[in-house]
This record gives C-alpha cells, sequence and structure tokens, in this order.
C-alpha cells in the first residue's frame, strides 16, 4: 500500500512535502522507517533538477541573495525550493529558525517553497536529512534548489558533496575577508559571487578581480569546469542574471549524472561507517571501555595504546 503522502507529494502539494520533510527529519524509529518507504516510492520521480548549495560570512547577505534570485526564477517559472539550515543551540538544541522572515517575497510567491531545518548540532550545519529533503523536493516538481548553509565553516565540503554547484558569496572587501576564508572552501567553490557590489562599484570591482586570480591558482589545469567570479547585489538585482547564466553553462560543461553518481556512493560510504561504528560501540564491554579511558586520561597509556587494547580481544 503506498503512503499517504506520496499522491500528494507527486502532484506538487507544498502541504504534503512538509510534511514529508518533517518525516524525514524526525529520529523516532517508526517514522525513519515510514520515511525511508515514501522516499522509495517518490525516487524514480526524483533527480530533476539543479541543486544549488550557498555558503558565505556572516553578514554577507545570504538570505537577501537567494531571496532575490529565487523570485527572479520563480517569476520565470521555475519551482525554487530552498533549504535554509538554521545552527542548532549547542545548550538547548533549538534553532531560531528565521529565514522565513528574512525571505518575505519568496515565502509567499506560489512558485516557491522555503524550509528553514534546525542543523540538530551537526558539523558545517548541514542537517543530517538534507540529502532526503532534496529528493522529496525534486519528487514534488521543484526544478531548482537553493540549500543554505549557515556560514563559512570546515565541513561545508558536506554541502558540496549533496549539490551540483557550490556558490562561495563575499563582499567587497573581500581582499582582507579572503584572508579569513580558508583555502579549502575557496578549492570548493565552482562559482564566488561578491554581493553587494552596489555598495562600492570600485572595491566589489577589485575584489573580483582577485578572487579570480585565487581561483586560478587554486584550480587543477585538468579541471571540467574553471571557478568564475562574479558581482551581484541582491538589492538591486545587478549581476543576478549573469548569476544564473553560469549556472546553465555549469550544467552544460559538467556531467551532472557521473557528478551525482560520486556523491551517492560517497554517501553510501559515510553511512556505512557509522552503521560500524554503532555497531561497534553496541559490542563493547562499557566498563573496559571505562577503564581504559581513564587509563588514557590518566596518562598511563597513549590514546593509540588505549585503542589498540579495546580492539583485542581478552586472553
Amino acid at each position: 500500500m503506498a503512503h499517504p503522502l506520496t499522491l500528494p507529494l507527486l502532484s506538487g502539494a507544498r502541504r504534503a512535502l512538509a510534511k514529508a520533510i518533517t518525516l524525514v527529519e524526525s529520529t523516532r524509529p517508526e517514522h525513519e522507517a515510514q520515511a525511508q518507504a515514501l522516499l522509495s516510492e517518490v525516487l524514480p520521480r526524483a533527480g530533476q533538477s539543479v541543486r544549488i548549495g550557498l555558503t558565505g560570512m556572516p553578514g554577507v547577505g545570504k538570505s537577501t541573495f537567494i531571496e532575490a534570485l529565487g523570485v527572479r526564477l520563480a517569476d520565470a517559472g521555475h519551482r525554487v525550493a530552498v533549504l535554509a539550515v538554521d545552527p542548532s543551540s549547542a545548550r538547548t538544541g533549538g534553532s531560531i529558525m528565521g529565514d522565513k522572515t528574512r525571505m518575505p517575497r519568496l515565502t509567499v510567491h506560489p512558485n516557491a517553497f522555503i524550509r528553514p531545518s534546525p542543523s540538530g548540532g551537526t558539523l558545517g550545519g548541514v542537517a543530517r536529512r538534507t540529502r532526503e529533503s532534496i529528493t522529496l523536493c525534486e519528487a514534488a516538481g521543484f526544478d531548482v534548489i537553493l540549500v543554505e548553509t549557515v556560514g563559512v565553516g570546515q565541513s561545508e565540503t558536506q554541502v558540496a558533496a549533496m549539490t551540483d554547484l557550490f556558490v562561495l558569496l563575499t563582499l567587497p572587501n573581500a581582499g582582507d575577508e579572503l584572508q579569513g576564508i580558508k583555502r579549502g572552501i575557496m578549492e570548493l567553490a565552482d562559482v564566488c559571487v561578491v554581493n553587494k557590489a552596489d555598495t562600492n562599484p570600485q572595491a566589489a570591482v577589485r575584489a573580483q578581480t582577485e578572487l579570480r586570480t585565487a581561483l586560478t591558482l587554486l584550480t587543477p589545469h585538468d579541471a571540467p569546469w574553471r571557478p568564475m567570479a562574479l558581482r551581484a547585489s541582491a538589492l538591486t538585482g545587478e549581476g543576478l542574471d549573469s548569476v544564473w547564466a553560469t549556472v546553465e553553462a555549469y550544467r552544460a560543461a559538467v556531467d551532472l549524472r557521473v557528478k551525482r553518481q560520486g556523491q551517492a556512493a560517497q554517501w553510501f560510504d559515510e553511512l556505512l561507517r557509522e552503521a560500524a561504528w554503532r555497531a561497534f560501540q553496541a559490542g563493547l564491554d562499557p566498563a573496559r571501555l571505562h577503564a581504559l579511558r581513564a587509563e588514557v586520561t590518566r596518562g598511563e597509556r597513549t590514546a593509540v595504546q588505549g585503542v589498540a587494547a579495546l580492539l583485542t580481544p581478552d586472553p
């Protein structure tokens, strides 16, 4: 018997999509089983979108940029889904979930769907179920998926590993900002956009030039795509058409089918490691684990020796 959300989801009902994402985000075992059943039913209808990850330093205007670009695309007939990950509190586990308030025009657009989700404390601010949420959005007929991350951080590789195109937003004073952006983030970027270019046009041009130079130095010569640096203003709309044209050029230059197959294999390996770790922990003697950890803490063993002892069967 088909899941009750399957038909309304495939018909594009946003309410059904919201319920389906809530289901895949649930940590209750019975909900996880229902979610996987639903995903199995809708999976054949997924995969027909362009998936764009966006990140940037706090204050760069990610939400404003996403809304301006999203409204432009929605007005042109695209169906746009925004998965915006909010940081969860380390103390309470709660999150502000303010993305809808920062995108008022896109929130009410009939061709758009915005889903703020708590990161749940996962590294890099990418919710664990974001991949499944992308699949659900695609099955519901959304052809542009925008994944907004919390901000530039060490594990933005996670969002790059689940999207087709990774966009790094910077500010007109990017010369100084580049010093604070990790090399790894720059290497992940397929497109860099100097946002708020209207605030200081000359500085924006300089920043664009500096980004082009940096991207040239970081890009392998045999790469199928040469990362680009653009200027844009979410406030005036300047450069947004160029951003979308670059997305289209990227889709034409890169074999997304092969890229997604590699991402799926990587995701499988990650889940396999998690499952193997959980299975290993379940078979451990808690008393022995506690004793070895205490010995390492007291300096009686090195951490390597403690792990080796844990992996050695008792005589």
